[in-house]
């Protein structure tokens, strides 16, 4: 990650380059908007919560100041090797993933009145991907107890035209290709230590009691809508 050092080098160097008021760089730069979530869940603690939201604060803070950044860069100074072009890149990706992982898992938990139809898409979907549902559930389970730092999701896959589990690594890691997230489950250590200790699985367990479906749904209904555009 780049620091606030190499953070004002970059702009004060680019600035010099591009020639670009600094106010016309700000206005151009694609700016992430904070959103606001209430998490009723009980099974998380309240500074378990504070620290969720703090980090994802700052995730939206950083990637606002990496894209006002990467609009003044000297893109002719990019390699391979080390530049600062290649950095932000990297960085840009890091952060705009974890906001979207984040406003994903926020929005798929916490439902005190969690229910899930049998007749549902999602249901049916995943059950027909994986056997079962309770494959599903099993197998997604599986995923988050692999998660090294980090998450676990089940996702379409319009490659292979189906629901799939996947294991990403940190924010940017094993990120699957063409793949679009229905369900996301946070497996970074915050999001569990304070109050499950070294008990990942119950802590899934319970998140997984609390899921969304509604949400979820939506989600799945947005992606097979996606995929019947996709094949014309």
């Amino acid at each position: 990650m780049i620091d606030d050092n190499d953070l004002k080098k970059i702009i004060k160097e680019s600035l010099g380059t591009t020639k670009k008021p600094r106010k016309e760089v700000i206005e151009e730069s694609l700016v992430a908007q904070e959103k606001v979530f209430k998490l009723n869940t009980e099974l998380l603690s309240s500074a378990t919560k504070q620290s969720h939201m703090e980090l994802y604060d700052e995730y939206v803070k950083e990637f606002n100041k990496i894209s006002a950044l990467l609009d003044v860069v000297d893109t002719n100074e990019a390699n391979s090797d080390h530049s600062a072009y290649r950095q932000l890149k990297i960085d840009e990706t890091y952060n705009m993933n974890s906001i979207y992982l984040h406003e994903l898992y926020f929005s798929n938990i916490s439902d005190l009145n969690s229910q899930l139809k049998m007749d549902s898409l999602s249901y049916m979907k995943l059950s027909r991907d994986f056997g079962t549902f309770d494959n599903w559930q099993r197998d997604f389970i599986a995923c988050c107890m692999a998660s090294r730092c980090g998450w676990a999701i089940t996702y379409f896959n319009f490659f292979t035209q189906t629901y799939m589990n996947t294991v990403i690594d940190l924010h940017s890691l094993n990120v699957p290709v063409s793949g679009y997230p229905v369900v996301v489950m946070d497996m970074w250590q915050h999001a569990y230590y304070k109050d499950y200790l070294n008990n990942p699985k119950q802590y899934v367990t319970g998140m997984m009691k609390q899921f969304n479906w509604n949400v979820i749904e939506s989600r799945v209904t947005k992606a097979e809508r996606l995929h019947k555009a996709l094949r014309g």
